[in-house]
């Protein structure tokens, strides 16, 4: 294998910036809107509109409590409801604890009386409140212990449709209006400043990272494990294990939502981010938590990481299983790069439980495949480094598992260069569309938020 040098860029950055966010311009013109609705709709509460509401109608209902009027608790609760006080993505955490607080307090009160228990009950139901809500609320132990309450009050309490199964109607309707994952990703790509027809007019496949993620639908995938080795947070939530993913910059929001919903439709949390080091440009950003709640028994390995057991986990694996492993570290905290010959990184936090994983990762590697990888100690991070042939070698037997579409894109287009399907200034052509500058106020390093709201389904029924 030869080494190849086309262009010559920072290996920590410093690349041609692509072009300021389209931040603006969303998916119907201002025509399209007026003609969806041609009637004055009642302007809709801010949130701080609404937490300001909530927290006056919570100080009244403690006082109601502190007076023992009940009844004045009761209508309270029902104006709490009503107003979305108790949902955390509408007013907030803390708001939404209150409201369950004043529930709570109420349910304590009725003790030993079965009678206004049942009400409360009944009106929490008529008010759309969920199960899983009011069990959280009353401090009921477990589902079941609900369901006997409500056999004993007579309620009947249908649960709603599942929400993957209403998605995935919702999905295969708007896949009969137009939309599809390649246009999803197409949209995506747009929105970073990648030219997708450009890329194909080469024999470059831009969307080629969705091929074969449907197989993410088994847990069991070394894929994961991989991904659980560096990006993917792992907590215990109740009686249930969650799998949480976030991001503030616009590939990763469409990708980590993707993968995700591979396993079920994942919920979303949007949050405002400080300032980070890495974009000091941004005053504050948006970032957006996708996350899945598992039963225990269903997750195929430890919620905690141990070097010992990982490795023995990895030497178990074959060749593939091995090259999904790393696909999946690559894809969480990984980074491919080209500066006149190829680099691939893959990094974790520096002095974290994880360290461990690189010293593994390096000597498997090398064990099994003949590629040796360098330490590289960075300012927040330690990583493990792959350069030149080595980093070709690697990237030809992870490719086909890499599901980033960017760090896909990019190891398509280095193994093209590599191989003789492209020449050195259409490679240098399409790289700079892939380029960011680390720090500096490019598309592709924030709006999560955007570039999530563009990808959409519901973005492409409405035309171009």
């Amino acid at each position: 294998m030869y080494r190849i040098r086309c262009l010559t860029a920072s290996a920590e950055g410093g690349f041609k910036i692509n072009g300021p966010p389209r931040v603006g311009k969303g998916p119907m013109t201002s025509k399209e809107v007026s003609d969806t609705s041609n009637e004055t709709s009642l302007p809709k509460p801010t949130q701080a509109g609404r937490i300001e509401t909530c927290t006056e109608l919570i100080r009244q209902a403690m006082k109601c409590l502190e007076n023992n009027d009940k009844q004045c608790v009761t209508r309270l609760i029902e104006e709490l409801v009503r107003n979305q006080c108790h949902n955390g993505n509408a007013v907030g955490k803390e708001v939404a604890d209150g409201t369950r607080g004043i529930v709570h307090k109420l349910w304590l009160s009725y003790s030993g009386d079965d009678e206004h228990r049942c009400r409360l009950l009944m009106l929490l139901r008529s008010l759309g409140a969920s199960k899983g809500w009011v069990r959280s609320a009353t401090r009921i132990s477990d589902l079941r212990d609900l369901n006997r309450w409500l056999r004993r009050c007579g309620i009947s309490w249908k649960s709603r449709a599942m929400r993957n199964d209403v998605v995935k109607e919702i999905e295969d309707l708007l896949r009969r209006l137009g939309w599809s994952e390649v246009g999803m990703c197409e949209e995506l790509w747009r929105f970073v400043g990648v030219d997708v027809d450009e890329f194909r007019r080469h024999g470059i496949e831009p969307c080629i990272w969705l091929e074969g993620i449907n197989e993410l639908s088994n847990l069991r995938n070394p894929y994961w494990l991989g991904l659980r080795a560096s990006d993917l947070s792992v907590k215990k939530y109740n009686k249930k294990v969650r799998l949480i993913l976030n991001t503030t910059n616009a590939i990763d929001a469409v990708f980590f939502l993707k993968i995700l919903g591979t396993i079920r439709t994942p919920s979303l949390v949007v949050e405002w981010k400080n300032k980070a080091p890495t974009a000091k440009y941004v005053s504050r950003s948006i970032a957006l938590s996708f996350y899945v709640d598992l039963d225990i028994g269903n997750r195929p390995w430890p919620i905690k990481l141990n070097a010992d057991e990982l490795e023995k986990m990895i030497k178990n694996f074959n060749d593939k299983e091995l090259a999904m492993f790393i696909a999946g570290a690559l894809d969480g905290d990984g980074s491919i790069w080209y500066n006149g010959s190829v680099n691939v990184m893959i990094s974790v936090c520096k002095d974290c439980p994880k360290s461990f994983i690189l010293d593994m990762l390096k000597r498997v590697i090398a064990e099994r495949f003949g590629i040796v990888g360098s330490d590289r100690s960075l300012e927040t991070a330690d990583a493990l480094m792959f350069y030149g042939r080595n980093a070709v070698k690697l990237l030809r037997h992870i490719a086909k598992y890499v599901h980033h579409p960017l760090r896909r894109l990019r190891i398509e287009l280095i193994l093209a260069l590599y191989d003789g399907r492209i020449s050195c200034e259409a490679f240098e052509k399409l790289y700079k569309m892939t380029e960011y500058e680390y720090g500096g106020p490019d598309v592709k390093r924030n709006n999560a938020l955007e570039a999530t709201t563009r990808a959409a389904p519901q973005t492409h029924t409405h035309g171009g």
